[in-house]
This record gives structure tokens, sequence and C-alpha cells, in this order.
């Protein structure tokens, strides 16, 4: 009777010692979740826009409160290091040159979907959750709406807003700063 392959978890350590093998290309889009290396859909034109506005308007309004953060990679975990769109992090003088940031550095996680709207949330939004990151926007540009999620408990956030067009955000940790919608979706 043969035995049932068993499928590998790759640490976040063992991710990393693959890419500096050169098993990826700098300009692969993988994320590691779950201990499984996942390819991220190519980005699209809105999603690119949706991201460089929000950069824009997040550094403008922060400024050196925070770390903005664009697409890269955030520890979640030992089986998880996301890259989020945009990662509002603790300020750190060296840009966080002697690591990643992990889950503890995170104020707020923007994630743009245009086609990833399922995956984004139905998959990585729990991983938010668990890993206790304060506060996850998901930017929906389909719809014109984004979905603020606040207070993460388990696999899932306690409070959900949903906003759209008129509406006003502003983040949990930055109460001063107000961000309209309208602005973040172009």
């Amino acid at each position: 009777m043969a035995m049932p392959l068993a499928a590998h978890r790759f640490t976040v350590d063992e991710y990393h010692r693959m890419g500096e093998a050169g098993v990826f290309h700098e300009d692969d889009r993988v994320e590691l979740l779950d201990g499984q290396i996942v390819q991220m859909t190519p980005i699209g034109i809105r999603h690119a826009a949706c991201v460089n506005r929000l950069n824009a308007l997040i550094i403008g309004l922060a400024g050196t409160r925070a770390t903005v953060s664009i697409q890269n990679p955030l520890i979640l975990g030992e089986h998880h290091e996301p890259q989020p769109d945009v990662a509002v992090l603790r300020y750190r003088a060296d840009g966080y040159q002697t690591g990643h940031p992990r889950a503890l550095d995170t104020l707020l996680v923007v994630e743009v979907a245009d086609t990833s709207l399922a995956y984004d949330r139905d998959v990585k939004l729990p991983r938010y959750a668990r890993a206790a990151v304060p506060e996850v926007w998901l930017v929906d540009l389909t719809a014109e709406r984004i979905a603020v999620y606040r207070e993460p408990q388990g696999d899932a956030y306690a409070r959900i807003r949903s906003a759209g067009p008129g509406d006003i955000l502003t983040p949990v940790h930055f109460p001063d700063v107000t961000l309209a919608v309208t602005d973040m979706l172009g």
C-alpha cells in the first residue's frame, strides 16, 4: 500500500534562501502563504495607478511618523510572507534595513484588487487577522468600494465597514489623517 505524499511547507527562512540561491528571479511575482509559494497575478494599469495614488496620499499625510512600504515583504509568521500592495509601518530610522517588517510593526495594510478580490479577501485577509494586523483596507476597483477591517479576532475581523465615493476614511493609528475614498479610487 502506497503512502500518500506529504506537501512540504516552506518556512520564511527557506524561502529567503531559495531567493538567495537564484531559484526566483528579481522580477518574479511570488509570495509565501501557508508555507506554499504562490504566484501573484500581474499588476494591471488601474491597480498600479491606485497603488501610486495611495503611496502619495499616505506619505503626504503620515509624513515621518510612519514608513510606507509598497509591494514589499511582510513577515506574518514562520510560514507567511505576503507582499501587500501598501503597508504602513511603525517608523524606523533605518527603513527596516536589518530585516523585513513583521506583523507587530504594521499599523495598516492596504490590498488593491481588480482581478484578485476573492484571493485578497478569502486567503490573505484571514492571515492578516491571525497575525493581529490591526487594520486592513481592501480596495475593490471594480465595485469602487473600500472595505475597512478592524479589530482582528482569530482568522477574521470583528469590525467591517464599507466605504464608497463621497466617504472619508481615517486610519485607526492616525486619527488626524483623513483620506477621501474618491481620491484613493482615482
